[in-house]
């Protein structure tokens, strides 16, 4: 009986086990060396929809480099922290700034376009800059799973804490360059990180994208 919820936490450890190694790897670049940061696999194409009802593509996002997350609005956990954080971020990127950013949502079928508007409106995000999409369950798991390696598994009933203790994912942040490259992954939570000096991070590493190619 249990044999089915063991294939689904594979993929969810195994998600994890990657981003550990995509860290180190990544540090190895962040060393003031000057060496452009690592490629870490091509992301598929895909279309969601935005805040807004309208289709978002791959070809949408390409020539700008972005920073991606996972959340769901009704989660009470760190979902509203992370939101705080891009946000932030959307503050500190110049007026001029190419990047984008871009939320995905683990809850599709709750989470439709008018309700991540008013989650969007909520945190001033500005439509023009942060993007929050939805689709189908499997659009969206191809989207952070496959290829944006954002880790995302739903709990069972009895192993949920409150009615909206809906899923367990990733609280880590993306960076994709103008080729729609995976380039960059930064915890966001955590004993000891700073949001500062993650901000400050992901900050400098779309500067790199952006003055690239």
């Amino acid at each position: 009986m249990n044999q089915p919820a063991r294939r689904i936490e594979w993929p969810v450890w195994g998600g994890l086990a990657l981003i550990v190694l995509l860290l180190l790897v990544q540090l190895m670049y962040q060393d003031g060396s000057g060496q452009p940061l690592p490629v870490y696999g091509q992301i598929a194409g895909f279309t969601l929809t935005n805040q807004n009802g309208r289709a978002v593509s791959l070809a949408d996002l390409r020539g700008q480099p972005w920073v991606a997350d996972i959340i769901f609005t009704r989660c009470p956990g760190p979902c509203l922290k992370m939101t705080k954080q891009m946000k932030a971020l959307q503050d500190a990127l110049p007026p001029g700034s190419q990047t984008k950013l871009v939320t995905l949502t683990t809850d599709a079928d709750f989470d439709t376009p008018p309700v991540l508007k008013t989650y969007a409106d909520r945190f001033g995000a500005d439509p023009q800059r942060w993007m929050f999409l939805t689709g189908t369950k499997q659009e969206v798991a191809k989207l952070a799973i496959d290829s944006l390696k954002l880790s995302a598994i739903e709990k069972k009933p009895e192993e949920r804490e409150s009615p909206a203790d809906l899923f367990v994912h990733s609280t880590i942040f993306v960076i994709a360059d103008k080729r729609g490259q995976l380039r960059g992954v930064f915890e966001t939570t955590g004993e000891g990180i700073a949001p500062q000096n993650v901000k400050a991070q992901i900050l400098a590493a779309v500067t790199r994208l952006e003055r690239e190619p």
